[in-house]
Parts: structure tokens; sequence; C-alpha cells
């Protein structure tokens, strides 16, 4: 395994252990237990294939199938269950900006460096 492996294997260890990973972990499992909350996306998740479907086609959607959908969508929403989801996301999404920004730091050091690694 190379060292790049590696090092992406730690930091994926370590973003698995914070607590706002568990949290969103905790978050998407509530999800996928809550009846509601699947029927609900799997009906978003129809609705917005026959909206495609009609735009692919060249076609405007029909007002009661667009109707439904933002029915749907805000019953979706509207769920504490999704809204824990989003929150959590929102807060993992936090630290994975800040990991991104330090690797696009560390990528930066790197180029700049006259150390050439082979893999």
């Amino acid at each position: 395994m190379s060292e790049i492996e590696g090092v992406a294997g730690s930091l994926g260890r370590a973003l698995g252990r914070t607590p706002e990973y568990r949290t969103l972990a905790r978050a998407l499992e509530n999800a996928d237990a809550d009846r509601e909350i699947v029927a609900l996306r799997n009906e978003v998740g129809e609705l917005e294939r026959r909206l495609q479907e009609a735009i692919a086609g060249g076609r405007e959607p029909d007002k009661e199938t667009m109707e439904q959908f933002e029915a749907a969508v805000g019953r979706l929403q509207a769920s504490s269950v999704y809204q824990s989801v989003v929150a959590a996301q929102t807060n993992f999404d936090k630290i994975m900006r800040r990991v991104d920004a330090e690797i696009q730091n560390g990528m930066r050091e790197g180029a700049a460096s006259r150390i050439i690694l082979t893999t």
C-alpha cells in the first residue's frame, strides 16, 4: 500500500471517530428505520423521476405532478427526523471543508518541495 493510501485510511478512521460523523450515522440510521420518512423519500423519488422524464422528453411537467412533488418535499422537510439528518450532515460537512482546506494547503506545500515521491 502506498503512503498516500495509508494516510487516507488513517484520515478516514479519524473522521469516523468524530462526534459529527457518529451523529450523522445515527441520524441516517433513524431515517432509514422511520417508515414515514422512507415512504416520503420513495414518493419524492418517484415524482422526481416523472418530472425528469417529462423534461428529458422535451415536455413541460404537468401541474399536478409539480404540485404533488412540492407537497411531498414540504412534508419531508417538515419532518423532525429529516431535519436531524440535514443538521447532522451540515455539521459533518463543516469538518470536511476544513479537512479539504488542509489537504489543499498540504498539496501546495508538497508541490513547492524539491523532494519527489514515487508511488
